[in-house]
């Protein structure tokens, strides 16, 4: 193939992008435009105009921002069918376009006429002759990969270039984020993308398989679809970290849409930020199913430190509400339903039991309407009120459990005297929010019920909180304080639960949801449909059967599409057939796809050594030096701080490492980011890297019950390096 004829090819496909880009800003000027005109009606002075307004501009908005996404690579494919069928070629890319005369220009990646990109294969090529990717950076196409599906209707002798797009793309270095497919996406990733809208679908494979971006271009294809739906409803998008929600983060607004909420689990419940983990023995006990039970007995209890009796002198008589009087009406009104949603029932109650003990004359005389608004004109009785049924936050009941008496107490029958230890050093030690206490916090939430809102004529009634509407600031207790996630308080959430559906929730690494997790996730999910990614052989959950039945809870009544990825596009054959080999002496149950790609690099396995430092630098540095991209170091939780050291004092030292650490610092990854990352084994659930150098491997399989299967998901994270340090 002459150089020739590759620049020829380039520069007629060159012609076409700079149309479509011409194309593209003209669109941009016409939303600009309508935004314009949006604002300017607003200023016609009626709530006609105004309504009008807000909605071309909103419009305009969407567009702007769609159009903006789009610049990245926003020609990708050309499709060249029989002559007889269609002579001119049909160009696919991450939005749809048309030009000035309303014809076709490019077609969206997501819309059925661009289904055969992905699917025609050589033995069903579905009556196309080639199909070609176009590489570009910005708008400029820096090169062509092409694939001559059918040789016998190639009569206009169409030139075929480049070696294939799937492993053009396979061989690039990786940044700090992860990048869209939608010019590589193979058949059976096609499948699943366009499976039905409705119902489940699960997607299952091994490493490296691709199965995060199937499903995130799942996502932009329902959007597409059913925009009204999904929009109206909103997409949830659920990932195992903060790390993996900002390394997918692109991923989305690069095919062009924005109407999704990423949320890590520590981020899924309205108001919350939780980004710690527990110990995983810590973990285990909070993730159980069991924990249900004891967030709903815990919600049941009398506040601490409210009042335990009430009595007032009225009109000749002692009216009293003792223990056992104030536990009976306590039942009646729990019995009721959720407890802050019985808040407009506590003084009527309670007003009714004192009401029925009124005996004298005098007192009877006067009757019940007079008696209710003198005792509501009571300081005495009002603070009673609010004292013994205060308005409760899901923080200030998960703090009660600090107190050993109080768990001990819910926790019989469900908690073991050791597990309470566990939990007593967890919510005691101040920390902040664990990602494991997120879930505890929403079952509280649903356990306890929505409190009512104050109208803003309530505000000014000081009877009002005792009557009805609570004030949502009347919620900033100190227990809140205590337990919010980054040193500021309590948010409650903005919405009712009842609002807390979506039309769609994604789930990436499923597998290591907990049931607390399952039940958390699935109320967001019970009018949704539903997309599901995972490999049982990477989970991070002990107790799987505990962990399928809060799964089969959630999806009740859901109908199952199950997708399998076979194809390892990730890891090099090398470092995958390492890995495989590892699962296999472990006893690991893996799923083993196919890897399709061959570096001739063995991964290398350095120790036992007297110095880890030094071995670890020297490791680092060399593999720096190899790869173009990025770098993991992967090490045991309690080692993360110590590696990090390292990492700081590298400049600082005069030894072997010293001028390739000079090299590290002064190369980023192709996003701009420092290449080089240290993580723990659980942070690299879904992440890729170029290469990997993982440091005490055995430490990692010892941190936790399942750290065999951690250790496996961090030997699949390479694409050309694997090193380990012993």
């Amino acid at each position: 193939m002459s150089e020739e004829l590759v620049e020829r090819e380039i520069a007629r496909e060159q012609e076409f992008v700079d149309r479509v880009h011409r194309q593209l800003a003209d669109a941009g000027k016409a939303a600009q435009q309508l935004a314009r005109e949006g604002h300017d009606r607003g200023r016609l002075g009626h709530e006609g105009g105004l309504v009008e307004r807000d909605a071309m501009v909103f419009q305009a908005a969407k567009r702007m921002a769609q159009l903006d996404a789009a610049h990245e690579g926003l020609v990708f494919g050309r499709l060249d069918l029989k002559p007889e069928l269609d002579p001119a070629p049909r160009y696919v890319g991450r939005i749809g376009l048309r030009d000035a005369n309303r014809d076709s220009l490019l077609i969206d990646w997501r819309a059925p006429a661009a289904a055969v990109f992905y699917q025609a294969t050589a033995a069903t090529p579905q009556d196309v002759v080639r199909r070609r990717v176009l590489r570009s950076q910005g708008p400029t196409v820096v090169s062509v990969e092409d694939e001559l599906l059918d040789a016998e209707a190639n009569t206009n002798d169409l030139p075929i270039m480049g070696e294939g797009a799937l492993m053009a793309q396979l061989s690039r270095a990786r940044d700090r984020t992860m990048h869209s497919i939608v010019a590589t996406i193979q058949a059976e990733q096609d499948q699943a993308i366009r499976a039905p809208g409705k119902g489940v679908v699960t997607i299952s494979g091994g490493p490296g398989v691709g199965k995060t971006v199937v499903a995130l271009h799942r996502a932009a294809y329902l959007l597409y679809n059913d925009r009204r739906r999904y929009e109206s409803g909103g997409v949830l998008v659920v990932g195992p970290s903060g790390v993996f929600m900002r390394y997918i983060e692109r991923v989305l607004p690069s095919l062009g849409e924005t109407a999704v909420a990423l949320r890590s689990l520590g981020e899924v419940v309205d108001g919350v930020r939780a980004t710690r983990h527990d110990e995983p023995a810590v973990a285990d006990v909070k993730g159980s199913a069991r924990m249900a039970e004891l967030m709903r007995r815990t919600a049941r209890q009398q506040a601490p430190g409210s009042p335990r009796e009430f009595s007032i002198f009225w009109y000749d008589a002692r009216l009293t509400l003792d223990r056992g009087l104030l536990g009976k009406l306590r039942r009646q009104l729990m019995s009721q339903g959720r407890r802050n949603r019985q808040l407009p029932r506590v003084t009527p109650t309670l007003l009714d039991a004192l009401w029925r003990q009124v005996r004298s004359e005098r007192g009877r005389d006067r009757g019940r309407e007079y008696f209710n608004d003198d005792l509501l004109g009571t300081d005495e009785f009002l603070d009673f009120v609010i004292g013994w049924w205060p308005p409760l936050s899901a923080p200030d009941v998960l703090g009660w459990l600090r107190d050993p008496e109080l768990l001990a107490r819910v926790g019989d029958g469900i908690v073991s005297a050791e597990e309470q230890r566990l939990l007593l050093k967890s919510w005691g030690d101040g920390s902040r929010l664990s990602i494991q206490d997120v879930p505890l916090l929403d079952e509280l939430r649903y356990a306890l019920g929505d409190v009512p809102v104050r109208t803003d004529d309530e505000r000014d009634d000081p009877i009002a909180a005792v009557e009805g509407g609570v004030d949502m600031q009347e919620l900033m207790t100190a227990s809140d304080r205590e337990y919010a996630p980054t040193g500021r308080a309590w948010v409650p959430p903005t919405h009712s639960i009842e609002d807390d559906g979506f039309a769609h929730v994604l789930i990436d690494e499923a597998q290591d949801l907990t049931p607390m997790q399952w039940r958390m996730v699935g109320r967001r999910g019970r009018g949704a449909s539903w997309t599901i990614v995972g490999d049982p052989a990477q989970s991070s959950w002990p107790v799987p059967a505990e962990s399928a039945e809060a799964r089969a809870e959630a999806l009740s009544g859901k109908a199952l599409h199950e997708f399998h990825l076979s194809t390892n596009y990730r890891n090099s054959s090398e470092i995958y057939a390492f890995a495989a080999a590892y699962a296999e002496r472990v006893g690991l149950d893996a799923d083993l796809p196919t890897a399709v790609r061959s570096t001739g690099v063995e991964p290398q396995v350095i120790g036992p050594v007297a110095d880890l430092e030094a071995a670890t630098r020297a490791a680092v540095a060399e593999v720096a030096d190899r790869v173009g991209g990025t770098v993991g170091i992967v090490v045991p939780v309690a080692r993360r701080s110590e590696v990090n050291a390292w990492l700081a004092s590298w400049p600082e030292r005069a030894d072997d490492a010293a001028g390739a650490r000079a090299a590290i610092d002064s190369s980023v990854a192709p996003s701009g980011e420092d290449r080089v990352v240290v993580l723990n084994g659980l942070d690299t659930k879904g992440l890729e890297f170029d290469a990997i150098v993982v440091v005490r491997p055995q430490e990692i399989e010892d941190e936790s019950q399942t750290g065999r299967a951690t250790l496996y998901v961090v030997l699949t994270r390479a694409t050309q390096l694997l090193t380990t340090v012993s």
